[in-house]
């Protein structure tokens, strides 16, 4: 008797199984699958994701060689391919500008592409053809050394909803042209820009991410932002524009953003928030912001202290803190005399679930230390302040450790940490 051919299982899968199983292969093994049955011939030439980056073709000594090698992969792969397109991601290092590319995005223009990722290699920037503002169903586009223009026609990406740009050539006006014209854009990302005069207007934006050389940064309608992040370049020419400016970068900055539930601001963002006429009382109450974390904190700089001031006591659910000093603060050390803030700090302000504060890079100058006494003194639920001196602090670390033991806690649990080398120490 004859053996029975087992039935091919494999070739009677649902479309949604087999298309949810390609999608998870690198796009040149997706291809292989063709060669597994008549039946899987064209499968791979159906899936709407297709994603190519270093894996997509064998790595060579010679550059030309892997770089025409993934050209024709790329077009032959776009030319077999049947139905719609919603996702395409170019992110290969070997591949710099062509015009091959110009061709692929006019393809998948006219292929309802819904999100586009181009991450080039070193070399020559691309320069976006104007085709890829006609996409009108985008709903993600990021660009990665890339030049562009929109074209004077260009009406917004109606349906986008996530932006990133990073080291992209672009004129500072087609910038907030842009933002603007995406209505439901909810997550921006800048990164590697010079000199730039930033007015955002985006009503349902949610997470912000910003790094470079910012001039200038108004929130001017980003209500639901829920998310911050900020890295800011200094440059002299900046840092006298800073000097020269009246106007309050920290309502422009802050003043707008009633929602927001974590703040990260990196190098020279307190500085930046410092700049400008006193605000006097915050138009908002943070009632969502529940992690602030503000890196390289002039603690010698008494604007930059009331700013840090300013923005925790308007915070009535923080949660977790996270300060680092500066290394300016050496000098403050030197310093014969310094003014008490005490005033400046309110004696009716509580931090009702204020559970973890880590303060990195310190000095032990005076006005860290009463930042410190303060938040001990006002904080009932802490649980954890860890503190690491910054490693120009040698001789003075048992004095703030001494100094610590001293300060009166609010809170019966907490637990002071106090890190240094790799040894770890607690009170």
């Amino acid at each position: 008797m004859g053996d029975i051919l087992p039935p091919d299982s494999l070739s009677d899968l649902p479309q949604s199984i087999v298309e949810s199983i390609l999608m998870r292969l690198p796009i040149r093994d997706a291809v292989k699958t063709s060669i597994l049955s008549s039946k899987w011939r064209y499968k791979w030439t159906m899936l709407p994701e297709l994603v190519f980056d270093d894996e997509c073709v064998a790595l060579s000594n010679d550059r030309v060689l892997v770089e025409n090698s993934l050209v024709k992969f790329i077009t032959r792969a776009l030319f077999l391919h049947q139905g719609p397109i919603h996702k395409f991601q170019l992110s290969i290092s070997y591949l710099e500008s062509c015009s091959d590319i110009d061709q692929w995005l006019l393809f998948l223009s006219r292929n309802d592409i819904k999100e586009l990722v181009l991450v080039l290699g070193e070399g020559e920037w691309y320069r976006v053809p104007s085709c890829l503002f006609s996409c009108k169903k985008l709903t993600l586009l990021e660009l990665f050394r890339c030049e562009f223009d929109p074209p004077c026609t260009f009406e917004g990406f109606l349906c986008l909803r996530s932006l990133n740009l990073h080291h992209v050539l672009v004129a500072p006006e087609a910038i907030e042209s842009l933002i603007s014209s995406c209505p439901l854009l909810e997550s921006l990302a800048l990164s590697y820009f010079d000199s730039l005069e930033l007015n955002i207007r985006a009503p349902n934006l949610k997470y912000l991410c910003l790094e470079g050389e910012f001039k200038d940064i108004f929130l001017e309608n980003t209500p639901l932002l829920v998310s911050i992040s900020v890295a800011m370049y200094m440059t002299d020419d900046i840092a006298e524009h800073f000097e020269q400016s009246s106007s309050c970068n920290f309502i422009k900055f802050l003043g707008g953003v009633p929602l927001l539930e974590r703040l990260i601001g990196h190098i020279y963002f307190t500085k930046y928030l410092s700049i400008g006429d006193d605000p006097g009382k915050l138009p908002v109450t943070y009632s969502h912001l529940k992690t602030v974390e503000l890196y390289q904190v002039s603690f010698e700089d008494r604007k930059e202290i009331l700013v840090v001031l300013r923005l925790i006591t308007n915070c009535p659910n923080l949660k977790e803190l996270q300060i680092s000093g500066s290394s300016n603060a050496m000098a403050f050390i030197e310093a014969p005399e310094y003014v008490l803030l005490e005033k400046e700090y309110p004696t009716d302000c509580t931090f009702e679930r204020l559970t973890l504060v880590k303060m990195t890079e310190m000095s032990g100058v005076p006005y860290e230390m009463e930042f410190i006494k303060f938040l001990l003194a006002n904080s009932p639920v802490l649980e954890t302040l860890s503190i690491t001196p910054c490693i120009y602090v040698k001789d003075g670390r048992l004095d703030m450790l001494i100094e610590l033991v001293r300060f009166r806690r609010a809170s019966a649990v907490a637990e002071i940490i106090f890190n240094q080398d790799s040894s770890h120490g607690v009170m």
